[in-house]
This record gives structure tokens, C-alpha cells and sequence, in this order.
């Protein structure tokens, strides 16, 4: 990253003032910025992150981010490291989240997110004949994890496999709100679901290890820092003891991953999905001392690390 990213300035960018073009061209990849129009009529925006070969892509990838987070920061660090190594990178900004249509951080009902991802991923399938017979794959962090999770169980033979990354599959403990709390928000929340009033720290802080990461990640003009909204958190809360209950019907390959510090999402409910799973072919690491942002938050050298594992994981199966 440029030098002037440890100057108290905002950047343009998360790795300085490069121009977007200019940096995927020293990244020896191509992007794309769109938006798509989902069957519920709502814009959302998308990137794409592709290798520059002439050749077909090893595999294809849609990615999806977590609460409060966007793609087109950090999180896109990931897939322009996966573009540079073959893979066909797809990601869109949720609803109420990014350059996407609908209030800040507002997730009334995860089932119309899930759709609004198949529909986006028929449609680069449709548009990309030459993609059909690649191996397919689901990428997402955090929240993103457990969207991953319920996209696979509502089309199971679609994607080849799985790739989570410190999953919301229950909310921790220890920032979930305290009984009798969570009683109280859902009541509220029948009257009132867009108040941010849910009292809940800063995750940036909870995240991100590096303090200097932290100040970049903070510089992310997308980035929501308000209070979580009444009916996303009932929404979340909901969900995750869904797919909680629905761990043993996973049936694809998958590699999940956690750090063993990490207090945003419970490292158990990592282990929970690896040991109830029926899948034959899973895999599971906890990083020692690690935190919730495993591709960013970390020392590069465990930034390193993990990248490692996870195309290490792609490799053995494209």
C-alpha cells in the first residue's frame, strides 16, 4: 500500500490514490462496476474482478460480504488476489449496504437477499455461456458466511463448494445483546424495525487487529458506523438460529475458517458446522490469536497465511 496511508487522511482507496484502473492493471487483472437490477426492482451494485488471461477462468466465484461491510474497500482484497491466481470473481453490495439500493444497513428479510444473489449469479451464467461447465463456488465472510449457507441449502447442486469465512452462524455472546433485551427488540420492532437504537461496540474495533488497519478500514466511505437498525438485528437473530438448526443438511465440499480470538462470531459454531455437516469433504482451521477480519485486519504475514490455505483448498479441486 502507498506510504501516504499512514497519514490521518482519507484515501481514495483502501490501498491509496491510485486510480481503480490503474491499480488492477498493476494487479495484472480486470474489474468491471455495474448494477443490477434484482426481480424486486431494486439497483444494486456489483463488481467483477477477472484474470487477464485469454483462457477460461479455473473456477467461478460469488462472494458476499458481511454486515456493515461493502465490496468495493477491503473486502475486495480477497478477490483480486483470486482473480491474479485464474478465478472469475462476482460480488454485489446487499440491500441497504454500499453503492446498493435501500436504507443504510437495513435487512428486513434475508430470504429476498438470497434471492436477489441467485438472480444476479443466473445472470453472469447467461451472460457468460463459456462459464457453464466451470466449477462453481460460494465465498462469504461473517454474515456473508451464513447467507452462503442458505443459498447452498436452497439450490444445493449448484456450486461445487463452499468457502466460509468466520460465519455468522450464531451471534456471539459476547456481543449479542442480554436477556431480556432481545424480547424487548423484537416487540419493538414491530412497531418501529429502521430505529438504530440496538446498543452494540463499534465491530471495526472488534475486528481488526492491526491499528493502523483499523484506521483504514475506518477511512471506508461506505462503511455503515451507526447503531444496528431494530429489524435488521431481529432479522440476524432469526436467521442465524435457522441455519444453526440446519447445519446437519449441508451437503458440499467446504473450507471454513476462524480465528481463535475472534469475539464478533463464536469459533464453535465453526466447529458445530464442520462436525454436523454431512459432507464427506470439509475442512476446518482455527488460527491461533487471530480475529474476526482474517483477509485484512491481520499482519500481512497472516493475511498471507490464510490466502494461502484458501487457494491451496481451490487448487485440489479445479
Amino acid at each position: 500500500m502507498e506510504e501516504n496511508q499512514n497519514k490521518n487522511k482519507s484515501l481514495l482507496h483502501y490501498w491509496g490514490n491510485t486510480s481503480e484502473q490503474d491499480y488492477y492493471n498493476l494487479q495484472n487483472i480486470k474489474s468491471t462496476n455495474s448494477f443490477f437490477t434484482s426481480p424486486r426492482n431494486l439497483k444494486l451494485f456489483t463488481k467483477s474482478w477477472l484474470p487477464l488471461a485469454k483462457t477460461p477462468p479455473r473456477g467461478i466465484i460469488l462472494m458476499v460480504h458481511g454486515y456493515g461491510n461493502d465490496i468495493s474497500w477491503t473486502f475486495q482484497e480477497t478477490p483480486i488476489h483470486l482473480a491474479k491466481n485464474g478465478f472469475a470473481c462476482f460480488a454485489l453490495d446487499i440491500e441497504g449496504h454500499g453503492q446498493s439500493q435501500g436504507l443504510k444497513a437495513y435487512v428486513p428479510n434475508i430470504d429476498y437477499v438470497i434471492n436477489d444473489l441467485l438472480s444476479f449469479f443466473d445472470f453472469i451464467m447467461t451472460q457468460n455461456q463459456e462459464f457453464q461447465d466451470l466449477p462453481k463456488f460460494l465465498y462469504g465472510e461473517s454474515m456473508g458466511g451464513a447467507i452462503c449457507v442458505l443459498i447452498h441449502l436452497k439450490r444445493p447442486n449448484l456450486f461445487k463448494g463452499g468457502i466460509f469465512i468466520a460465519p455468522m452462524c450464531k451471534i456471539s455472546d459476547k456481543v449479542k445483546p442480554r436477556w431480556p433485551i432481545p424480547q424487548f427488540l423484537t416487540i419493538l420492532a414491530k412497531f418501529a424495525p429502521t430505529l438504530a437504537i440496538v446498543p452494540t461496540a463499534d465491530l471495526l474495533d472488534k475486528s481488526v487487529k492491526v491499528p493502523q488497519k483499523r484506521v483504514i478500514g475506518g477511512m471506508n466511505p461506505n462503511r455503515y458506523v451507526g447503531k444496528p437498525r431494530l429489524g435488521t438485528v431481529v432479522e440476524l437473530l432469526r436467521v442465524t438460529d435457522y441455519v444453526s438448526s440446519r447445519l446437519c443438511d449441508v451437503n458440499l465440499s467446504f473450507l471454513v475458517l476462524h480465528g481463535s480470538a475472534d469475539v464478533v462470531t463464536d469459533p464453535e459454531v465453526s466447529r458445530e458446522l464442520y462436525e454436523l455437516a454431512k459432507s464427506k469433504d470439509k475442512t476446518l482451521k482455527i488460527y491461533e490469536g487471530m480475529m474476526h477480519s482474517l483477509l485484512f485486519g491481520e499482519t500481512d504475514e497472516n493475511v498471507e497465511i490464510v490466502r494461502s490455505d484458501i487457494l491451496a483448498w481451490l487448487n485440489e479441486r479445479c
